[in-house]
């Protein structure tokens, strides 16, 4: 089981960065539809990982893409409550997931399960090619220009008829990973990204041990260890709702290059990293010494709380601090936190059978109280970093221009540094 999980994650970390260049450049409705179809048509357990790899390559895709298009429709001071209200659903649905399946297992078998997901996937298709509107700025600018072909929504096509604007078909880019490992080992986001992908690691040990766990010291059936998973669940839906107004309540502007959107966004994050890390531990011995199991599901909702705020705070930070490139932004979290998680799953077995449960997420613990100072550097440093890129950028800008200006080509150097055409009076201000 946990090899399953293991590939899974690490198709997870592999995807996004390569469907970052398609949604980019295509827009992201044709790729979220993509990913809907990959995943309604998965059915076979007898192929079981490449079935894994299937779902992983769909669902991961559909979980970066939904920052990037938070990044498309929402200013920085409202992020935090966006970012907020797409958690519910990354962290209702593995709480729900086992409950359901097991369900279904027990009652009609197993193959119902893909039945059920691929109907739930159609569904969610059908919603998607309807109404869901295209939002990337290189097709529709900042909404003013009319989508097409299969960037257009079938609501707006029967309400309006075929669009009269002809835009010129994008140019195919071959989808590339680096542009995403090169902001993981940015050091405006390496912290984030590091503190991130530790706590998820945390998250997917607890949540790939835990019926095991409590089935073996508490002698649970499989169906009333998977109700164990609603702990997490609900807290984690109720959390993403609140911490993303906690987290918009810490900032209240949009020109992050004169704010220090650092300071701010990870204003509260040291209290969820104390509470998430403190109640991991206590639950880990809870579970070695055969403490009754209500002090055991009491921490997970202390864990599934805390955790979903540090999450909401880094993902936030992330694609605050490179908001003109939130498909690379949100793949390189996928890449970051899907690898350390695959890692911690792949290890995790073997050190509990050698040490038991107590010590085990003791180590994990002290690996997460580990992230305060690292993202206590980019609490401080941050907004110099940011601004100092800035004016490299800029610098680099104005060069490109002088050079094409001196060749009596200035239009034709304004595009390449900003992708737009204008006149040269716009180019010298």
């Amino acid at each position: 089981m946990n090899i399953t999980v293991t590939v899974y994650l690490l198709v997870q970390a592999i995807v996004p960065s390569i469907l970052r260049d398609l949604a980019k450049h295509i827009g992201r409705r044709p790729v979220y539809t993509a990913a809907s179809i990959g995943l309604a048509f998965q059915r076979s357990y007898a192929a079981l990982l490449i079935l894994r790899m299937l779902q992983s390559a769909g669902s991961s895709a559909i979980v970066a893409l939904a920052y990037a298009v938070i990044s498309d429709i929402a200013r920085p001071h409202e992020k935090g409550i966006y970012v907020g209200v797409s958690h519910i659903g990354f962290n209702t649905a593995p709480a729900l997931g086992p409950v359901i399946g097991g369900l279904l297992a027990s009652r009609v078998g197993w193959p119902w399960i893909f039945v059920f997901l691929s109907c739930l996937c159609g569904f969610v298709l059908i919603l998607l090619a309807f109404f869901l509107p295209e939002t990337a700025p290189n097709i529709v600018g900042d909404g003013s220009i009319p989508a097409t072909a299969l960037n257009r929504t079938i609501y707006t096509y029967l309400r309006h008829g075929r669009a009269q604007t002809h835009q010129k078909r994008p140019k195919f880019i071959m989808p590339s990973v680096m542009p995403s490992l090169r902001l993981i080992f940015h050091k405006n986001t390496f912290p984030v990204l590091l503190a991130n992908a530790t706590f998820y690691m945390m998250y997917s040990v607890v949540q790939a041990t835990l019926a095991p766990l409590v089935q073996i010291h508490y002698g649970l059936s499989p169906f009333s260890a998977g109700l164990g998973y609603l702990g997490y669940g609900v807290t984690g839906a109720i959390a993403s709702v609140t911490v993303g107004k906690i987290t918009d309540h810490d900032y209240i502007g949009d020109d992050l290059l004169k704010f220090p959107i650092e300071k701010a966004r990870l204003r509260t994050v040291w209290v969820y990293i104390v509470f998430a890390s403190t109640a991991l531990l206590g639950y880990g011995w809870c579970v070695q010494k055969n403490i009754h199991i209500s002090a055991s599901i009491v921490l997970q909702f202390v864990v599934g709380f805390a955790v979903t705020g540090i999450f909401n705070v880094c993902n936030t930070l992330i694609v605050d601090v490179f908001p003109e490139d939130s498909a690379s932004a949100s793949a390189s979290v996928s890449i970051t936190r899907c690898l350390m998680a695959a890692g911690g799953v792949t290890v995790v077995e073997p050190i509990l059978n050698a040490v038991g449960p107590g010590w085990t997420f003791t180590i994990v613990a002290v690996l997460c109280y580990a992230t305060v100072p690292v993202l206590v550097v980019e609490r401080q440093r941050g907004w110099r970093w940011r601004v100092e890129r800035a004016r490299r950028e800029k610098a680099k800008k104005i060069v490109v221009i002088e050079q094409n200006e001196k060749e009596g080509d200035v239009s034709a150097g304004h595009r390449e540094v900003t992708g737009e055409s204008c006149d040269h009076n716009k180019v010298v201000r």
